[in-house]
Order: C-alpha cells, then sequence, then structure tokens
C-alpha cells in the first residue's frame, strides 16, 4: 500500500489510497462518522432565558457547537465506573455562559467559559442567540464524550467521502479536437494538450459530461476502485490528520477482536 497526500488544510485532508479498494477505504469513513468519540454538550441547566429564544431550541442550539477535544483526556461516560447521570470529572465536562446585555447584542460561542481549557468551542464566532437590552441568559452545561451513532452532534467530521480513482481516455482516432468537452466540463478540469486531458484527476467527479457531449466512444470516463480517494473534513473538533489515526486505530482493534473470536472457536 501507498498513499500521496493530494490536499491539506487546517480541517480537510484528502488522500490517495493506492492498492486499498473503495470497499475497504469505506471502513475508514464509516469509523470516522460513528464510532469515533467527541465532546458535546449533553445536558444544558437553563437557570435565566430572558430572550426570545424557547429554552429547548436553545439548548439544542448548543448542543450541536463542535467542541475541541484531545483524544484519551475522556472515557465515554457508559464506560465510566462513576454511575452520576450527569458525569464526573473524568468522564465529562462543565462550561458556562452568562451574558447579560446593557445594549443589544449577539451571545457567541466564544462567551462560552469551559472548566477545562482544552474542551471549548472550535469556532468562537457561532451566533447562539440575540439579546435586547436588559435580557440576560444563565447557563451551566454539561458536556460528554459520544458517537455519531449515537447522535450527529458527536460527528467529528462534516464531510467523510470515498471514491473511486477516475480513469480519463481519450480516443485519438474519434476525437477532433473540437474542444466541446472543455467547454461542457462543469468543474474546468479539462483542456487540450492538442487532445484533451484531465488538468487535475483527483477533482474530476467522473459525471461523464464530456462523454456524453462529445462523439461516441471519443471519451471514455470510468472508475478504479481498486484504489480510493478519501476526504476527511473536520468540524474543528479533532485535526483531520488525527481524526485518521483515531480511526485506523479503531478499525484495527475491531480486526484484532475477529482474529481472536476465530482463533478460539478454531477455524
Amino acid at each position: 500500500m501507498r498513499y500521496k497526500v493530494i490536499r491539506r488544510d487546517k480541517n480537510s485532508l484528502s488522500l490517495l489510497l493506492e492498492g486499498i479498494p473503495v470497499i475497504v477505504a469505506n471502513s475508514i469513513r464509516r469509523v470516522a462518522l460513528t464510532e469515533l468519540p467527541v465532546m458535546a454538550v449533553e445536558y444544558v441547566f437553563v437557570y435565566e432565558n430572558s430572550s426570545i429564544m424557547d429554552d429547548q431550541i436553545l439548548a439544542h442550539r448548543i448542543g450541536f457547537i463542535a467542541l475541541t477535544t484531545n483524544p484519551g483526556d475522556y472515557v465515554l461516560h457508559d464506560n465510566c465506573d462513576c454511575g452520576v447521570e450527569y458525569g464526573c470529572s473524568k468522564c465529562s465536562v462543565t462550561l458556562n455562559l452568562e451574558v447579560e446585555a446593557k445594549d443589544a447584542r449577539v451571545v457567541y460561542s466564544r462567551d462560552i467559559k469551559s472548566d477545562d481549557a482544552s474542551v471549548v468551542p472550535a469556532s468562537p464566532d457561532i451566533p447562539i442567540v440575540k439579546l435586547a437590552p436588559g435580557q440576560r441568559v444563565l447557563l451551566e452545561m454539561r458536556a460528554l464524550l459520544g458517537c455519531g451513532e449515537n447522535h450527529a452532534k458527536f460527528q467529528p467530521v462534516s464531510q467523510a467521502v470515498v471514491r473511486g480513482v477516475p480513469i480519463f481516455e481519450v480516443d485519438e482516432k474519434i476525437c477532433d479536437e473540437c474542444a466541446i468537452c472543455v467547454k461542457e466540463c462543469p468543474i474546468e478540469v479539462i483542456a487540450l494538450n492538442p487532445k484533451p486531458v484531465l488538468t487535475d484527476l483527483y477533482l474530476c467527479t467522473t459525471c461523464k459530461i464530456c462523454q456524453e457531449t462529445c462523439p461516441p466512444e471519443a471519451i471514455t470516463v470510468a472508475i478504479d476502485e481498486s484504489s480510493s480517494i478519501l476526504t476527511l473534513e473536520s468540524n474543528g473538533q479533532i485535526p483531520p490528520e488525527k481524526i485518521l489515526e483515531e480511526s485506523l486505530s479503531i478499525l484495527i482493534g475491531k480486526a484484532d477482536q475477529l482474529k481472536d473470536f476465530f482463533d478460539k472457536v478454531n477455524f
């Protein structure tokens, strides 16, 4: 197996996984979506809320604010031996929001204060509620570790995509270099050189518009599923490289459990 970093920025990572079929790489995607634990607000205690927003809507909105998470710092509430409904210091974090408006203002995620500096809103600029002069919100929140299979707010990725590698072939005997495919490509990744070529193989979505607008069999677009393109876009709780690392660790653990099972039953 070989891999190549296609694109990388603060919150997203795209990799070419050579020799890793789509059906295998999809396991990484599914783990990242559903089994990688991150922090999110689970309980909201509303002591005062004189804003126009209903308590329940306000609590739901806060629950979906992504919180930075260091994997390993906390344990899942279900696995903790504290037996406390709202969690303990090993499985939960307390956050507070107290804002009183002298003038009309917006309450942002940056106004949330955490007992743990490593568990804070991933973005400081998320608007929560508008307050008129004299209005006040006073909340206490309890964040727990959770997995995406239980609730979408625990998903560390906003996008997790696996696809095969595009195959773009041109029959030089049929292609007359009319450049229709260049004009019709919706993402503008086809150029003439002198025949049509892909300027960025990994941006091609295999929509086949070029194939359909050109003369029959002049261009053939297909998908090579023996290798994969994996794209992970983080919500900000965990860097994308860490999401990949932790997802692979969980997947390897599952494979080890399966191997142990087969060893025990003597298959």
